[in-house]
């Protein structure tokens, strides 16, 4: 079969790997389609694993591993045991690992789950014709949804599951700091719950008319304006700032544009220590919160791609094929800045 296979930093291949037999428990998908997301992409310049004091993020596997987290496909085989599912069901996949025994995991927070991992990062992923996975990652999509759309559900769950999980309340004014595709996406679901103001923050004009697209009613290029002064002057402060960048430019942004009572939602990665201005924060009475990935989310997702509530084929930049995602995917999104979410045909 197929395959895009990392071996290290700048090594990445599609090349013929053996099929995955097929184990008692288990379940074999053929993968349709598949996006690349930001972790894929990092993987593939400067290798896997997150370097962050936390027990609940765990390095990658060593190569070579397949990359691909975000899929869609088809029921292949069924293991041995397997209940609730038939060949040929059309799905997508919830790539988390969860041991179902730690504390977390009896509780139901199995994104807390104590052995914390992804497929595609920490085992083989849906870069490949066939992949294995355990039943409780697999959810059935209905007939109206594209197996395009099944491969947008897991980074939609991200942002569903933070905007569910913020202060957001209908009617409020919302930012969101970085308009990548979590970003973008960000504003579908802000939107979807009620917002009546959604201000985007980027540095991109090309990723900025984007956010336009899919329902930011203000954008702010803070390259040519200071975002705090746009954002304090024009709407007199926000609700809720969504931070999706990741850096502390961005985090001190969205701190400094809250109202009283107001809440920073964290949905990004920060790649080293962050400071902040305890004062500030006590004197407004403002809080931050962060969102670990997703839980209990994926059949809401479905439901909203479903009935029409979430477009989510308008962050879909490009589409290609497998056989050419180096260049046509990873190599695009590097070398051009105004593409959000590439799309890869599998199979």
């Amino acid at each position: 079969m197929k395959a895009l296979v990392w071996y290290g930093k700048n090594d990445t291949r599609v090349e013929e790997r053996e099929e995955p037999q097929i184990e008692k428990g288990k379940v074999k998908i053929n993968v349709k389609w598949a996006g690349i997301c930001g972790s894929d992409l990092h993987a593939y310049q400067h290798g896997i694993g997150v370097q962050v004091d936390t027990p609940h993020i765990v390095s990658g596997q060593k190569a070579p591993l397949v990359l691909g987290h975000e899929f869609s496909g088809v029921v292949a085989e069924l293991g041995e045991g397997v209940e609730g599912l038939s060949v040929g069901d059309r799905v997508a996949i919830e790539p988390m690992y969860q041991c179902g025994k730690c504390e977390n995991c009896k509780k139901g927070n199995y994104n807390l789950c104590e052995g914390f991992g992804f497929v595609g990062l920490n085992g083989d992923g849906g870069f490949a014709d066939y992949i294995v996975v355990d039943p409780y990652m697999i959810h059935k999509i209905p007939d109206n949804v594209t197996f395009e759309q099944g491969a947008l559900i897991e980074p939609t769950a991200v942002a569903v599951y933070a905007v569910r999980q913020s202060k957001q309340k209908v009617g409020d004014t919302v930012a969101v700091f970085g308009v990548g595709p979590i970003g973008l996406l960000t504003i579908l679901a802000a939107k979807a719950a009620g917002a009546a103001r959604i201000i985007a923050v980027d540095i991109s004009k090309e990723r900025l008319n984007k956010a336009m697209e899919v329902g930011a009613t203000h954008i702010i290029n803070s390259l040519e304006e200071n975002p705090e002064e746009v954002i304090i002057s024009e709407y007199g402060g926000v609700n809720v700032a969504y931070e999706v960048a990741g850096v502390q430019q961005t985090l001190t942004n969205s701190i400094n544009v809250l109202k009283k009572g107001g809440e920073v939602m964290v949905i990004s990665l920060f790649s080293e220590p962050a400071k902040i201005d305890l004062f500030s924060m006590i004197n407004r009475d403002i809080s931050i919160k962060t969102s670990c990935v997703y839980r209990h989310i994926f059949p809401e997702v479905i439901r909203m791609i479903s009935n029409g509530i979430l477009d989510v084929n308008q962050v879909v930049t490009k589409k290609t094929t497998l056989e050419n995602i180096v260049e046509e995917g990873f190599e695009a999104l590097i070398n051009d800045k105004s593409h959000a979410k590439i799309l890869i045909q599998v199979s």
